[in-house]
């Protein structure tokens, strides 16, 4: 218990520097990283008693409020930033959509699935607040970031600053393996493919680029036929020689790797398409569009695309990402489309048959109305009792939202390290590790707080 309140104190000195990074030597974000990275170094100390560090939090904030001002956020408690992100249930008066759903978490008797995860609770598996290293090569907003395919190590990172990043993130020090560059304009997003030995990006240029990770070397660049801006891409899952691609004119298409090319066939989902889910076999698509709609789209074998059932959130806004889980377990089998929008929202659908109908279950408040906000399921929830999603926020928090529970008690951790809007976030594959970006071109790697 001692160890994990001083992990706990540590970390809120962390979340206070960095709130204050902002305004450390404006015209050198060179040094503002190398600060905040030394200042995760010296707080790794667990020897000091708690009050101690109880008394170190307190006079530093005093310090640097006298330095700098009071921050927006300098006098919320934990608690006041965990109301930031409420949770909302389907029959609350201002969501005008379906009443909720059954559970959909395995139920408090699967104990084989419980046991695959040690039986802790869902609480204690979500206890991450230790900061492993903190990533800095790109100059501006790092737009996306994920880890590789069952991989705890390798991680990839795309930029507005044109450029793409693979690093290691357990090496003795973490390093950077590549710089991947090429795309003459930002880079909005990428896929690993499934054995994970090629990348695909998209970028504002028009082209997406296919990248070959053995030598970092770029394989393939294909061009929108129209030169229309592309905005997200996506392995065909089943066919990883087929990649899906969104732009700017709101067409769905398809280019194959091999030839270099578009297929003739697209589908027009209308709007500028901002992201893209696939689900398991890759026959059923979901795009979300700067309209708040989320339309579903079946593929044919041979890349013919038709558009199936659309959703309209509540009001227009930007619908910036889109994450399927299905659960593995015998005891819940219900697939899921979790959803971020720019009307302050987190949204979670239930995916009612085989032409991806969605039904609302969950509607979660958060800090988002301009950026493009990303949330992810947890890799391994599905054999937990208890099922866990985290976002980002223009707050520059990152919230973990355990789905069955309403109001406070539905946010379980927040890490706060971030000085400007989260963008990206990914774990890797057994949940050991967790990435976020922001706004500021800032990766930081965390660590759960028992993690060596």
């Amino acid at each position: 218990m001692m160890a994990s309140t001083t992990t706990a104190l540590q970390q809120q000195v962390f979340a206070l520097d960095a709130r204050y990074n902002a305004y450390r030597v404006p015209l050198s974000p060179n040094f503002r990283t190398l600060y905040i990275r030394r200042r995760n170094q010296l707080l790794r100390d667990t020897t000091r008693p708690t009050d101690r560090w109880k008394n170190y939090l307190r006079l530093r904030s005093v310090l640097l409020q006298q330095r700098y001002g009071i921050t927006k956020s300098d006098n919320a408690s934990s608690s006041s930033l965990n109301s930031s992100f409420k949770s909302l249930t389907l029959n609350d008066s201002n969501v005008p959509m379906q009443s909720p759903l059954g559970s959909v978490v395995p139920t408090k008797e699967a104990e084989a699935s419980r046991a695959m995860v040690g039986g802790t609770t869902i609480s204690e598996n979500y206890a991450f607040v230790g900061v492993q290293h903190i990533f800095d090569q790109h100059s501006e907003a790092v737009t996306m970031i994920k880890f590789a395919n069952n991989n705890r190590s390798l991680l990839c990172c795309s930029s507005l600053d044109k450029t793409l990043s693979v690093c290691d993130v357990t090496s003795n020090p973490p390093a950077v393996l590549a710089i991947l560059k090429g795309h003459t304009k930002a880079v909005t997003g990428f896929d690993w493919s499934l054995d994970n030995d090629l990348i695909v990006s998209s970028s504002l240029d028009g082209s997406v680029k296919v990248w070959k990770m053995n030598d970092f070397s770029c394989l393939r660049t294909i061009h929108d036929p129209n030169s229309f801006q592309m905005l997200c891409c996506l392995f065909q899952p089943s066919n990883n020689n087929l990649i899906l691609t969104g732009s700017t004119k709101g067409d769905l298409r398809i280019a194959n790797v091999s030839t270099g090319r578009f297929l003739k066939n697209f589908c027009r989902v209308g709007g500028t398409i901002l992201s893209i889910a696939s689900d398991t076999n890759g026959r059923v698509f979901w795009t979300g569009n700067d309209k708040g709609e989320i339309i579903s789209v079946y593929c044919e074998l041979n890349g013919c695309l038709t558009k199936l059932r659309k959703m309209n959130l509540p009001m227009s806004c930007l619908v910036t990402s889109l994450s399927y889980r299905v659960w593995i377990s015998r005891e819940a089998r219900n697939p899921l489309l979790l959803v971020n929008a720019t009307d302050n929202s987190m949204y979670l659908f239930s995916i009612m048959d085989p032409e991806g109908t969605l039904r609302l279950k969950r509607k979660f408040q958060n800090i988002h109305r301009k950026y493009i906000v990303r949330s992810t399921f947890c890799p391994i929830m599905s054999f937990r009792q208890g099922a866990c999603v985290v976002t980002g926020s223009e707050d520059g928090s990152i919230y973990f939202i355990d789905i069955e529970r309403v109001g406070k008690k539905s946010v379980l951790n927040t890490l706060q390290g971030h000085s400007s809007a989260v963008l990206g976030i990914s774990f890797n594959y057994d949940e050991s590790l967790l990435a976020t970006s922001d706004l500021m071109g800032l990766v930081i790697i965390w660590k759960k707080g028992n993690a060596s």
